[in-house]
């Protein structure tokens, strides 16, 4: 309560408002550390228990695959943390696409702390949620409320500029190039955005995802704005220019052709198997498609073609939070713009941001 009632101070919020979930970041030993271990120690042996639906991000490793290749410390010191987190009562969901698993109701109220997903859900599912810090977070979630105020007021989430893409942008990649050049561009402002033809969800999750990278704008709308506004215009020099400016590596062989920067959809695990083929992983490569549990287990097919290629389903992880320079990676191919920017300082790594089937092709023999 006393997190919950300072963030509301903070923010000048009248009132407490129930919520339907929670989704909690700060799950990785990689980027949470020690000390918050024995904060969430403390408040598991106190009792503390969530009253709400509560689900996790991901953590730094997987059971079948990372476990038998990283040091026991870290594999210990991440089982712990998820051990916390399970004697509070949270789901061991650890995805960063959560709606995936169980789709919010359009207009209710959660506190997510995933930025890519609240987005999402402000924007795609009409949820309403801030982004919460992962302790305002939890909080949210033992007390089944959060503060009322930012987003969760409907007079805040009105657009106040208007973005008009004159790019063509012709797949998830050049989408997410788009959200990495606007979120330095608008910091915190509410965007309408309009010249983006037929998108699909998965490319606005890529879109959304970018968005929040680089700025900390929580929501977008695909409707012009009722009042005259500033208006952005973007070429398709400036999304090819931030392509180039997040393509960081000199070489043009990675270590690592990286997929599910956001969670992969089950529609994406199955363009991926379908893309794949009979190919097999060249040598010297890995392949890794990251996804929930859930989705996992609805796309046997894809996942077995995925396996037989010699690349590998990761669940529960994600690798811009894994232990990639522990494992040797100095290179990662992605078609995800969020992991191309975040390559370099949390992965230790150079990037190269391409399409997917430009990633396919590199990771793939034939």
């Amino acid at each position: 309560m006393k997190i919950l009632v300072r963030l509301g101070d903070l923010f000048n919020a009248e009132k407490l408002i129930p919520i339907k979930s929670a989704h909690v970041s700060g799950v990785s030993y990689k980027t949470l550390g020690d000390a918050p271990i024995e904060f969430l120690k403390a408040l598991a042996d106190s009792g503390a228990r969530v009253h709400v639906r509560t689900t996790l991000n991901p953590q730094s490793l997987d059971h079948e695959y990372l476990e038998k290749r990283l040091p026991n410390r870290l594999c210990e010191k991440q089982l712990e943390i998820l051990e916390q987190y399970e004697r509070m009562g949270l789901a061991q969901s650890l995805t960063c696409t959560p709606y995936y698993l169980q789709k919010p109701e359009r207009g209710s109220h959660v506190a997510w702390a995933e930025s890519s997903a609240v987005v999402y859900a402000n924007s795609v599912l009409g949820t309403f949620t801030n982004r919460e810090g992962g302790p305002s977070a939890l909080a949210a979630g033992i007390i089944g409320k959060t503060p009322e105020y930012g987003i969760h007021k409907a007079e805040d989430r009105q657009p106040n500029v208007l973005v008009n893409v004159k790019a063509k942008l012709r797949n998830k990649t050049e989408y997410g190039a788009l959200g990495i050049y606007l979120g330095k561009a608008l910091r915190d402002r509410i965007p309408a955005v309009s010249g983006l033809h037929d998108p699909s969800k998965e490319r606005l999750k890529q879109f959304g995802a970018a968005l929040a990278t680089t700025g900390m704008t929580n929501m977008f709308h695909l409707k012009p704005p009722k009042e005259k506004t500033e208006t952005i215009n973007i070429d398709d020099k400036d999304v090819k220019q931030t392509i180039t400016d997040l393509s960081t590596a000199a070489t043009k062989k990675p270590d690592l052709v990286f997929i599910g920067c956001p969670h992969c959809s089950q529609n994406e695990m199955k363009q991926i198997g379908r893309l794949i083929g009979n190919r097999k992983v060249k040598p010297a490569t890995e392949l890794w498609v990251c996804t929930s549990a859930y989705v996992k287990e609805k796309c046997d097919t894809s996942v077995k073609r995925i396996e037989q290629s010699g690349g590998h389903v990761l669940t529960g992880v994600c690798t811009v939070v894994s232990w990639t320079e522990t494992l040797g990676i100095k290179t990662i191919m992605t078609n995800s713009a969020k992991t191309a920017y975040y390559a370099p300082t949390l992965n230790k790594a150079e990037a190269i941001l391409a399409p997917l089937k430009e990633c396919l092709k590199t990771a793939l023999k034939g």
